[in-house]
């Protein structure tokens, strides 16, 4: 029976101070499958935690990686092109990016391999993936017509290819970028508008330099292949979407000042940084240099007396679409209407976020109107209620901080779902709202 951990967060008159987000999700997924893919060790500081990281963490083992913890830090033993068939199913619980990237592994991989995780996770698409990976010679299939996971992939000798990604997708620009790594030839991968770039960036330290070209509002990214990678040692940066509820959260309240400590700055994923300061939030950066090919800061925000109201450009939706839901919390509390909209692919994360978003707004007395691409909420008062997760970590941590400010007590009825990407989120809480959460009980 799956655990249920409710989340209790009454209302505080004041809160604020200092705290160190995890290390970023996408940035360790990433650097554990490029060490996997190198000769020789890679030392990995400050990974994410989570459950999400840990399933390709293990996946990564499963394919002949050897790795010991530890007290800050992974060290890998990689592969190079020498992987093993894996004994059994690649568990991806929760996590697609792990089932997405390692599809681009396994498709260079000699043998069979499933890949498969909870039912949130066979509810999401892969029919993105299994397309360009079809062209370069791997075998896959899925199901619901190769659409659904599981997903089944029998992989050997690749072919690079020239491939326009049909929606700006940093998971399949990377899933195609390092089955590229051991296919021959040239493989380009072009992405219509802005996405996240953090595999072309850490690339560089595994010892391959893509070609990465402006292509007007897209971008190109080209590898030569069959290519070595070599061990690196990289610091993973503090995760700007773990840190954006936070933030957000000091924005919807008046005099609330939370800094974020050596957090990733990379401009593919700060939009809402920009969006907080257009509602008339003030958001301080302090540059602190580069880890893992990444610019890396602190961040500060503060909240006004009032919130004004703000509609999002569409062309900003790439660079915030995993903190829409960290949105809404400063959206409430603006004295207006707020909007989003070009997020269709909200209803295809670990839940419909539109849609729950929508649900449990109104379930705490904030108007919400949902749309087919995006939502509008309407500032006013928060009352206390019970909302859902719905097995999803980012639904769950964006109502818990609600409870900071709304006029009672709010439940979220499963809270264990923070731990896929934030296992320390009530920690950070306790630390910087003292006597917010009550106590949690276990159902």
């Amino acid at each position: 029976m799956p655990r249920v951990r409710p989340l209790t967060v009454r209302p505080v008159p004041s809160w604020g101070g200092v705290f160190e987000p995890p290390g970023d999700k996408s940035i360790t997924h990433r650097a554990y499958l490029l060490g996997l893919l190198a000769h020789g060790e890679s030392r990995i500081e400050r990974p994410n935690p989570g459950a999400d990281c840990e399933a390709t963490l293990a996946a990564a083992g499963m394919l002949g990686a050897r790795f010991a913890r530890e007290a800050d830090a992974v060290r890998l033993s990689g592969r190079g092109d020498d992987r093993v068939e894996p004994a059994g199913v690649l568990d991806c619980g929760n996590s697609g990016t792990a089932l997405r990237l390692l599809a681009g592994v396994l498709a260079g991989t000699p043998g069979l391999a499933v890949l498969d995780g909870d039912d949130s996770l066979r509810r999401r698409p892969v029919g993105r993936i299994v397309t360009p990976l079809r062209q370069m010679g791997a075998w896959l299939a899925a199901r619901d017509a190769d659409r659904r996971p599981p997903l089944v992939v029998r992989g050997g000798p690749l072919t690079g290819i020239t491939y326009t990604v049909p929606v700006a997708s940093a998971q399949v620009q990377s899933c195609v970028l390092l089955a590229a790594l051991g296919a021959n030839g040239r493989t380009e991968v072009a992405l219509p508008g802005a996405a996240r770039d953090h595999t072309q960036r850490m690339l560089p330290a595994y010892g391959v330099t893509p070609e990465v070209t402006v292509d007007g509002g897209g971008i190109r990214v080209a590898i030569e292949g069959p290519a070595a990678l070599r061990g690196a040692s990289l610091r993973v940066p503090g995760d700007f979407s773990a840190a954006a509820f936070f933030l957000a959260a000091a924005a919807a309240m008046p005099g609330a000042r939370v800094t974020a400590r050596g957090v990733g700055l990379n401009p593919t994923r700060t939009g809402l940084l920009e969006v907080l300061e257009a509602m008339g939030a003030k958001v301080e950066r302090a540059a602190l240099g580069e880890a893992a090919g990444e610019p890396v800061g602190d961040v500060t925000v503060e909240g006004p007396a009032a919130l004004s109201p703000f509609d999002v450009p569409v062309e900003w939706l790439p660079r915030l679409i995993d903190e829409v839901p960290a949105w809404t919390l400063a959206a409430s509390a603006a004295r207006g209407t707020s909007r989003v909209t070009g997020a269709r692919e909200l209803r295809l994360k670990e839940s419909d976020r539109i849609a729950v978003l929508a649900a449990n707004l109104a379930a705490l007395g904030v108007s919400a109107a949902e749309g087919a691409d995006g939502l509008a909420v309407t500032g006013g008062p928060a009352g206390a209620g019970r909302v859902h997760s719905a097995g999803d970590h980012r639904i769950a941590m964006t109502f818990a901080l609600f409870g900071l400010r709304a006029s009672g007590p709010v439940i979220v009825d499963d809270a264990a779902t923070i731990d896929t990407s934030y296992p320390g989120f009530t920690g950070d809480l306790d630390a910087l709202a003292p006597g917010a959460r009550m106590e949690e009980t276990s159902a």
